[in-house]
């Protein structure tokens, strides 16, 4: 964990995050909407659906040590409908999240709601952010950008609490024309029914065509020996995504790309108004199986993001600060786990940003596990091998002298496993501020 430099640079940052606001990571990155779809395992013979409870121990430097255990159901009520649910405790912390994913509207058949919450207390926030109502003096780098000081943070015990409710509508196209969504079968994990994508780029004849309605929302507060800092932001998102990939739970051809516009009109409690958009693209090649491999494939990922009311405000003295602009873990900002992983969460934020990596992943032949009795209610078909870099930058403008310079970038390698029919990673990332680990569910693109 880093201090703050000195007694000086600590007061300043006190008075920087006065209002600090913050969305999940999970939220801030990665294409909210997905292909509906229901996955037929054949080692369930005649029987849809899946179940996976898993106790867990983890501790990370805003948690610490907690215990809990999380659960989920596929196929509950409906055969593409997810339930799930996870709980986890402290000496210090604890969190409860729920959540109910695609839905299908049984008057509107290409419809699906989604909705998913969490509440939690942790001991060690951190954030690289600035209050919008303080001006930061002229010798002192804005918290968070491209420039700016690691050391520069605040870090204290609070509450993170969001909520979201999602409507997703499945265009008459593609491999949907039909329905609104796609049946895949696979054996031991690799996908042996049609595939949905991969072959020839058009949302008229292949892949899934999807858009998005989706308003979250997110109280965060920071608890210091000053006072408690808090904020509330209640955004909305309009998106499009087309994805014509083969499979799009592990993809190993064809592409796709998401584009959308996140909008707070600061109503409710929220005191910011700010609209962000942001474009992103995906490309998959496969190398075909090998020696020890089931699947080789090259996976790439770009991302680029803009707030078009995004404003800098100077007062007398030269100091400055940011107007109209999403709080620092929403809008164009990198770092966490999926997003320059070997950065912490949000460590940098501005008005624009770009991004990239390169995926090389190795799915393995040779499964340690699979005739182990008493681990076989992980549901695990597969284990992969990844390795991976990334580069990317924020910049105060959307402009190439300004985006394609002075970059960060990491390297890092992945263990990842298909378990029940959803993706489990462990990556592990190095940069020049250090090395990371995340545990999570789902490829990162």
């Amino acid at each position: 964990m880093h201090s703050m430099p000195n007694l000086r640079l600590l007061r300043s940052i006190c008075l920087l995050l006065g209002c600090c606001l913050a969305l999940p990571g999970q939220l801030a990155a990665r294409p909210t909407t997905q292909v509906k779809s229901v996955v037929d395992r054949l080692e369930n013979k005649d029987r849809i659906g899946e179940t996976l409870i898993l106790p867990f121990a983890i501790s990370t430097e805003s948690t610490e040590l907690v215990f809990g255990a999380g659960g989920m159901r596929k196929g509950f009520y409906q055969d593409q409908m997810l339930v799930g649910g996870a709980a986890f405790g402290g000496e210090d912390s604890y969190g409860v999240f729920a959540g109910v994913w695609d839905y299908r509207v049984p008057f509107l058949r290409r419809a699906f709601i989604s909705t998913m919450g969490m509440i939690g207390y942790y001991p060690n926030h951190r954030a690289y952010s600035a209050p919008r109502d303080i001006f930061i003096p002229p010798d002192i780098e804005r918290p968070g950008s491209n420039d700016s000081d690691e050391g520069v943070f605040l870090e204290s015990e609070g509450e993170s609490n969001w909520w979201e409710i999602k409507l997703d509508y499945v265009f008459p196209l593609g491999a949907a024309s039909e329905r609104g969504m796609v049946n895949y079968q696979l054996e031991r994990g690799l996908l042996v029914s049609e595939p949905s994508g991969g072959d020839t780029w058009n949302p008229l004849q292949n892949g899934v065509t999807v858009a998005t309605l989706r308003q979250y929302n997110r109280y965060q507060s920071y608890e210091t020996d000053v006072r408690t800092f808090d904020g509330t932001v209640h955004p909305f998102e309009l998106g499009l995504l087309y994805d014509n990939t083969d499979f799009p739970i592990n993809p190993s051809r064809g592409s796709s790309q998401y584009i959308a516009i996140h909008h707070d009109p600061a109503w409710l409690d929220a005191e910011d108004k700010w609209t962000f958009l942001e474009a992103e693209a995906s490309k998959y090649f496969s190398f075909g199986s090998g020696r020890w491999a089931s699947q080789r494939i090259l996976a790439l990922n770009g991302w680029t993001a803009y707030s078009p009311s995004w404003s800098i405000e100077k007062n007398e003295q030269g100091g400055s600060r940011v107007e109209d602009g999403p709080p620092f873990m929403e809008g164009a900002s990198l770092g966490g786990f999926y997003r320059m992983r070997g950065y912490r969460d949000a460590r940098f934020h501005d008005k624009a940003a770009i991004y990239t990596t390169a995926e090389y992943r190795y799915t393995l032949k040779h499964n340690p596990i699979r005739n182990v009795r008493w681990l076989r209610f992980l549901k695990l078909d597969w284990f992969q091998l990844v390795g991976f870099v990334e580069g990317g930058r924020v910049a105060p403008k959307y402009k190439a002298d300004d985006l394609f310079e002075d970059w960060k970038s990491d390297v890092g390698f992945s263990l990842r496993a298909l378990t029940a029919g959803i993706v489990i990673r462990v990556d592990v990332a190095h940069s020049d501020e250090g090395t990371n680990t995340w545990l999570m569910v789902g490829h990162p693109f």
